[in-house]
């Protein structure tokens, strides 16, 4: 690693950023000296977000947060009433009603723009709509939609009116999608006729109803006019969207929630079971995501926020609430990236006048790889942020992106927490120098440090990521599994939260995020685990039992392979081009996989636990690690063929 930093703020920029008047205001005088303060003194730091920010209460709280339930189940601002949906949208209505607050573009080069007062009207009237088909404070709503402005406006609505917001990834199966909102006993789900990707119609009203069909509770389709498509419907249950934002509508009121009512149920899958609903809370998600762009990105008001993403990963809901809690503007763009040519994601954001651009690590890679076709012609005039989270970078990737997009002149502000952090764990800043793939640290309030196998701290060798004490945003517990909460991210040691990524400090203090320390597959920044690709490949097919892994791919970071053993008697040749169809059709095309194996048998503990880590290492061509528990050696020679150098 090089001695000097790739990139280093200016003092202007140092001294413009909304991070160092955080700073100055509270008696800091480093970046370092606040972020240890936050963490001796987190009752005093949270207060003084909150205040900041200009989070509005309509019940002021009586403290900032009790332990008393026990560290992992923290209740924040308790005694205090609020609704995101006042600070987000209401506010700068009411100050600056003109200010833009949400862009949307579509693939077709269409554009919407929404100033604060047309979004204000929007959102009521489409919470008027949902309330006349029963949504109300408690009822879980399915949001299965593009990157489209009504996915935001149907997110705001719910906010309003205290429903749980249940967001859908819109390349997701229809098995994925039951599997979901059954867990979330969802009464409604909100989708659209199509979408359209790389210049064809993507059918997704079909999609929804095969769900629909297996959920009994579910009692509302709403269908927003899209890409068009002619799906029969069904008159008994489905409502298009333009009805429900009829504008004949009275107003209904905004519902005053405590902080730890559910606001977004943001699904994330672990490596084993059914997938784990993490509960983020109307003074969570929204405050983490507002303290984030503030402190990290350092996005101001009536700047333009961007990131290539989609509204059933985190960052969907984090790209919505982080940029309207500070006034900013949402730019939404729903489309390929890449089409119909690989400048294309540039040309949006210079078109939309972005300020903040997200960007995969995956998806430079991609871009990359078209060589200069997608390439910038010029400069893109008002970017003065780049950001990226999803996956570790490599080297290659980074200094492409910083060199050919960024012109070595705007910083690249690494980003990384999770679906379960309600936002970012580390970030980047504007006061902190940075080389490839690394971060400042711990953004102010997280208390974060890297373990070793003893649970100590370490720096300068790879170790567990964790976090030593709650923050706001952090999940409020798994859905109606509390015990599971407890088990996945607080059972190794004491009051500590264990993230299950493996991290690094280096000599200078930068940190760096090396991967999952867990199976859980990453494809392109989207989780899945192998517990759902394995049921996938059993349905319908003939195949007895299989185990799905993660092995590194050059452009997504990650991609699936699956091992499987037929059943008796079966024919092996259909069987991987049956398990691809079936994988694709349950969880959707992203987790297709690459490829699928049959052996004679899986290698498995003495007591039947499948190892997916020893598979994966096997083929790979990686030590193999701890193989005591093996219950037969010989397991491993079919693996060993199949696989190539990592």
């Amino acid at each position: 690693m090089s001695a000097e930093p790739a990139w280093s703020p200016t003092e202007e920029q140092a001294r413009s950023s909304r991070l160092w008047r955080f700073m100055r205001r509270h008696g800091c005088a480093s970046y370092p000296e606040l972020c240890q303060k936050a963490a001796r003194e987190p009752r005093w730091y949270w207060d003084a977000l909150v205040k900041d920010l200009g989070i509005v209460w309509s019940t002021p709280y009586h403290e900032v947060m009790d332990t008393s339930a026990g560290i992992p189940f923290t209740r924040w601002f308790p005694g205090g009433r609020l609704n995101a949906y006042d600070s987000a949208v209401v506010r700068h209505r009411q100050n600056d009603p003109d200010r833009l607050a949400m862009i949307g573009e579509t693939e077709s080069g269409a554009t919407r723009r929404l100033t604060y007062a047309e979004l204000e009207e929007l959102v009521e009237r489409a919470a008027a709509g949902l309330h006349s088909i029963g949504v109300e404070r408690g009822v879980a709503v399915g949001l299965y939609l593009p990157l489209v402005i009504e996915n935001a406006v149907a997110l705001l609505a719910c906010t309003k009116l205290g429903a749980v917001a249940v967001p859908l990834f819109s390349g997701f199966g229809a098995e994925a999608i039951r599997q979901r909102l059954a867990d979330a006993d969802a009464r409604v789900l909100i989708t659209t006729d199509a979408a359209i990707r790389r210049g064809r119609t993507v059918p997704m009203y079909p999609v929804a109803a095969q769900a629909a069909e297996g959920l009994p509770g579910l009692e509302r389709l709403v269908v927003v006019n899209g890409a068009g498509g002619d799906a029969p419907r069904r008159q008994d249950r489905d409502v298009p969207w333009d009805e429900i934002v009829g504008p004949d509508r009275d107003r209904v009121p905004t519902e005053a929630m405590a902080c730890d009512d559910p606001l977004l149920l943001l699904y994330t899958s672990g490596t084993t079971g059914r997938p784990k609903g993490t509960v983020h809370g109307h003074a969570g998600l929204p405050i983490k995501s507002a303290q984030d762009w503030a402190l990290g990105m350092d996005v101001r008001p009536a700047e333009r926020v961007m990131w290539i993403t989609d509204m059933g990963w985190v960052m969907g809901p984090l790209l919505v609430f982080g940029s309207l809690m500070l006034g900013g503007t949402a730019v939404l763009y729903d489309g390929a990236p890449d089409h119909p040519d690989p400048a294309r994601v540039w040309a949006v954001a210079e078109r939309q006048g972005v300020t903040h651009l997200g960007i995969s690590p995956t998806l430079t890679r991609v871009l990359m790889a078209a060589g200069d076709r997608a390439a910038p012609r010029k400069p893109i005039p008002a970017l003065r942020v780049l950001a990226s989270t999803g996956e570790p970078w490599t080297p290659e990737a980074w200094t492409w992106l910083f060199e050919v997009v960024g012109r070595e002149r705007v910083p690249i502000m690494n980003y990384s927490g999770g679906t379960e952090c309600g936002g970012g764990l580390v970030s980047g800043n504007l006061l902190t120098p940075s080389r490839p793939g690394s971060f400042a640290g711990p953004i102010p309030g997280v208390d974060a440090a890297v373990f070793n196998e003893q649970g100590q701290p370490v720096t300068g060798e790879v170790g567990e990521l964790v976090i030593r004490q709650p923050y706001l945003g952090m999940t409020l517990g798994f859905w109606k599994d509390p015990a599971r909460y407890l088990e996945t991210y607080w059972s190794r040691w004491p009051d500590v939260w264990v993230h299950g990524d493996w991290a690094l400090i280096d000599a200078g203090g930068l940190w760096y995020i090396l991967g999952r320390s867990d199976d859980t597959i990453k494809v392109a920044g989207k989780r899945v685990g192998p517990a759902e690709v394995e049921a996938a490949a059993l349905d319908g097919t003939d195949v007895a039992e299989a185990a799905a892994v993660g092995v590194p791919d050059p452009l997504k970071g990650q991609s699936v392979v699956v091992f499987a053993v037929a059943r008796p008697d079966a024919d092996p040749r259909p069987i991987p081009s049956a398990v691809s169809r079936s994988v694709e059709r349950s969880l959707g095309k992203p987790f297709k996989p690459a490829a699928v194996h049959v052996i004679p048998r899986l290698p498995k503990t003495r007591n039947g636990k499948i190892l997916r880590r020893v598979i994966r290492n096997v083929f790979v061509g990686d030590p193999p690690g701890d193989l005591s528990s093996i219950d037969d050696m010989a397991s491993l020679d079919a693996i060993r063929e199949l696989g190539r150098p990592g």
